[in-house]
């Protein structure tokens, strides 16, 4: 029996090839297996898509670096329902389906929330990509999918260049929601900010910054990180998020990029399996093992 088992995708159990990329995310799922081991729990690293493990045999699965999902969402959702009812999830199943999909930045902003400019287009939806923008008076965007990963199928559209993705939207937008969202300049002029969340408490910051003549911040696409002092503005908007939540999530990576009018906007709320940079702050993996603490105590 396990106490805490880390939710991981298969190519990080136990890859053959090894990257700087690859031991960062080994390298920072140890340091949370080490704090919850120094705490005297059992942990075991294991890939969610495992399906010789009987998830009966932990009080609690962690999501961690389960970042294949997206490419097997229709598994990953009938995995998730079963394992919620042989097993706690941290964060809670309730809170994962949420986030899963981008319509959360709308009730964030019911919340009253400040959150980037964002259009839901739903399934179906006859109006081209050109009639989009005319009704909405946008020019510059980024077009994306309500359920996405690593900036799957997510385009940054002109006047020039809109024609080009109309065959892929139109094929896209007949099974599932897709949003746009007016190009943040600030993206590229100095980054998107990413702010760490421990039990609701603000631990650290990172700013990630997208590689010459890219918008895309994800270091999947060249882009770098690097360490991030952040207002206490953009603090207590990352607060305001994660309380905005029906349920305060155990962790939380927010994502902020100043708006066009100069202002600290939401881009993403992070819940499900969100990279935590505990590398730049290992206190916050001790954090995260002691709330587990708490949870573990009540089990």
């Amino acid at each position: 029996m396990h106490d805490v088992v880390i939710l991981t995708d298969e190519r990080y159990v136990n890859p053959k090839d090894q990257n700087e990329y690859i031991n960062n995310v080994i390298h920072e799922d140890q340091l949370v297996m080490d704090s919850l081991e120094k705490r005297g729990y059992r942990t075991k690293k294991v890939a969610w898509s495992d399906a010789t493990f009987d998830w009966t045999q932990t009080k609690i699965a962690l999501f961690r670096t389960t970042w294949d999902y997206a490419e097997k969402f229709t598994e990953f959702s009938d995995w998730l329902m079963e394992v919620s009812m042989k097993t706690k999830l941290v964060n809670d199943y309730e809170t994962i389906i949420w986030n899963l999909d981008k319509h959360y930045l709308t009730d964030l902003k019911h919340q009253g929330v400040n959150i980037v400019e964002t259009y839901f287009i739903e399934p179906g939806d006859k109006r081209t990509l050109q009639q989009l923008h005319d009704e909405l008076g946008w020019k510059n965007t980024v077009l994306k999918p309500a359920i996405s990963a690593s900036a799957k199928d997510t385009f940054k559209l002109s006047p020039e260049n809109i024609s080009d993705h109309e065959e892929r939207y139109a094929y896209l937008i007949k099974d599932e929601s897709m949003l746009l969202q007016p190009f943040l300049h600030d993206v590229v002029k100095r980054g998107e900010i990413s702010l760490m969340l421990i039990g609701g408490e603000y631990t650290h910051a990172v700013l990630k910054v997208a590689k010459p003549g890219d918008f895309r911040v994800q270091d999947d696409f060249g882009g770098t990180v690097e360490d991030y002092k952040p207002t206490q503005a953009e603090i207590d908007l990352a607060i305001a998020a994660v309380n905005a939540c029906d349920h305060t999530p155990l962790y939380a990576r927010v994502d902020i990029v100043n708006d066009n009018d100069g202002n600290p906007a939401i881009s993403e709320l992070e819940l499900v399996e969100p990279e935590m940079w505990f590398r730049k702050n290992e206190q916050a993996a001790k954090m995260l093992a002691e709330e587990m603490k708490a949870i573990l105590g009540s089990i």
